[in-house]
């Protein structure tokens, strides 16, 4: 197949879900442009502050993209591009497209609240206290593996005398400083917007300039060579400060800036496939069951779950109804530009998957376990390689490959501290009642819902985690992000259902995702318990234990919401009769 009609196909089908389908869910739901949004409502000038639509959608596209689209797509890759195909299409315009919009509308229309209280009022308040703690744990677990990602791409390489390794460190060396610089450029950027308010085309044009600016320094000057631990500690200062500081001041203007680089990315991306035009090597589908010939060498196992799991930023992500209505919500200007921030984000990330397909194919013979198989290292390669065969762009290759993994790395540390805001969001709502705020809060919770103790204890939980054994866990990052999805899915029908509105969209989406996740949590308690009987564990067998533990925690978490969010909906249809 053409990399040029993968491409080219995906976009047009997406575009037309945008256009059709998610008009029909703005006036299903009664989106009203002229109705207050709690960024008015509420503004306090730290956590509810109006942004113009691009700047939130800078924000939005940002924290959810990350390396999510990339990695996924290509990890799955090993079913073929038809399924890869399918799955985004189909469940980016009907799945996760919906899930985002519908969280973030739900949450505008609870002043900002989270989905938490959307539950709450929904469905009552043990289910909240459920999916907060659920919420929150799986945040833990996304900080302490942002965090690792981001030290170890800032961290130095030492020889075996224990001296830094200056030309192994460079690259990343590199990457820090770019990264520092980058921070320093969105403090002004918001400072000169926001408080001497400058023009924000002038100022975006000066600020894409300033961050071509930070890459040129950045190559040419990189001084900073630290070890991964000072790196950690450096990470977790940074993101305790970001999760408190207004939003105004770094996290929409970074965010802002940062999603330049996302589609500058994807600019140089598209120029690449339509300019090399190639015919992929990947196959349309290869088995049901991953052989692992292909990839890491580890199986994703059968194709139901593996394919809905592992492919979940690029079709639908639990972690965007977290980001929607924790920071998005109480930024959003008008309730007319949650449709393009929420439900067109969605689909530019489609769109980035199918990118990310792309490039997989291109390189396919080379996606092997002993050949490229880190897929952000595959993306990277299969893209500036494709560029490299453009005559203009044929000396550009290795430039190319390292502004995208640089790009991808951007990425990783604005989905870190945006995960750090949301987390200390939902620590504090679960101590408070509806409709309060920590000011209003005593006792105990006076201190634990504290903005800077609420912080200090999740970056502190995120950075010991980061620094223990994240990986021993993440395996199981998949099932609970995509039961987190449903999740969302069922808290939107249910409150969806309480204000009279149609919620048919969400039911078969919300049971598929459900059903999904539960098979693939079981098949990873008995893949841990058999390890356990049959004494064939490479690992502690705590690790193993835990692993059962947390899962089997997880089923019945998602059965009991289930069980309660199904009644509340059957007693809505009930009571509609």
């Amino acid at each position: 197949m053409n990399a040029v009609v993968i491409l080219v196909v995906g976009i047009a089908v997406l575009a037309l879900g945008y256009i059709f389908y998610g008009k029909w869910l703005s006036e299903q739901w009664g989106v009203d442009p002229k109705r207050t949004t709690p960024a008015h409502e509420l503004e306090d000038g730290n956590d509810y502050v109006p942004a113009k639509a691009p700047v939130l959608m800078g924000h939005h596209f940002s924290s959810i993209a990350g390396a999510g689209p990339i990695n996924g797509p290509i990890q799955a890759a090993v079913f073929g591009w038809v399924p890869v195909m399918l799955w985004v299409l189909i469940g980016g315009i009907f799945f996760g497209a919906v899930h985002d919009y519908g969280a973030l509308f739900a949450s505008i229309r609870n002043k900002g609240q989270s989905i938490g209280e959307v539950i709450a009022e929904s469905i009552g308040s043990r289910a909240k206290k459920l999916f907060l703690t659920f919420s929150y744990l799986t945040l833990i677990l996304v900080v302490a593996a942002f965090a690792s990602i981001v030290a170890n791409t800032f961290k130095a390489t030492y020889d075996a005398n224990g001296a830094v390794d200056l030309a192994a460190s460079s690259a990343n060396a590199t990457t820090a400083m770019i990264s520092i610089l980058f921070i320093v450029i969105a403090i002004i950027f918001g400072i000169m917007v926001y408080r001497r308010n400058a023009s924000l085309v002038v100022s975006t044009v000066l600020g894409v300039a300033a961050i071509i600016l930070c890459m040129v320094i950045g190559y040419n000057w990189h001084p900073l060579y630290l070890d991964g631990t000072v790196w950690m500690i450096i990470v977790g200062i940074y993101i305790a400060v970001a999760s408190v500081t207004p939003v105004w001041i770094l996290l929409q203007p970074r965010d802002y800036l940062s999603s330049f680089l996302l589609y500058g990315m994807m600019i140089v991306a598209v120029v690449g496939i339509l300019g090399a035009h190639p015919t992929l090597e990947i196959p349309a589908f290869t088995s049901f069951v991953d052989t692992a010939e292909y990839g890491s060498g580890v199986s994703l196992g059968s194709m139901f779950p593996a394919l809905f799991v592992t492919i979940a930023c690029g079709a639908i992500s639990g972690f965007h109804s977290l980001v929607g209505s924790g920071t998005t919500a109480k930024q959003l200007d008008k309730e007319a530009d949650a449709r393009p921030i929420a439900y067109g984000g969605m689909l530019i990330e489609c769109v980035l998957a199918l990118i990310s397909l792309c490039a997989v194919g291109y390189i396919w013979s080379d996606y092997v376990p002993t050949g490229i198989n880190t897929p952000t290292a595959v993306f990277a390669t299969g893209i500036s390689r494709m560029c490299a065969t453009i005559p203009f762009l044929a000396g550009a290759e290795n430039v190319i490959y390292s502004m995208l993994i640089l790009a991808v790395s951007a990425f990783c540390l604005t989905s870190l501290d945006t995960a750090t805001r949301l987390a200390r969001y939902m620590f504090q709502e679960f101590w408070l009642e509806p409709g309060q705020t920590y000011k209003d809060a005593s006792g105990f919770k006076a201190v634990l819902t504290n903005p800077y103790v609420s912080t200090g204890i999740t970056v502190v939980l995120g950075i010991a985690l980061g620094m223990t054994g994240y990986a021993k866990i993440w395996a199981l990052f998949g099932a609970a992000n995509q039961l987190l999805a449903a999740l969302g899915l069922l808290a939107v029908a249910a409150w969806l259902g309480c204000m009279g509105k149609n919620n048919k969209m969400f039911l078969f989406p919300m049971a598929f995702m459900l059903v999904v996740t539960i098979v693939s949590l079981c098949q990873t308690i008995m893949t841990n318990f058999g390890a356990i009987t049959s004494g064939t564990m490479t690992d502690a067998a705590i690790w193993y234990w835990i692993r059962s533990g947390l899962g089997l925690l997880l089923v019945i978490l998602s059965i009991v919401l289930a069980v309660e969010g199904v009644r509340t909906i059957m007693g809505q249809k009930k009571t509609a009769k």
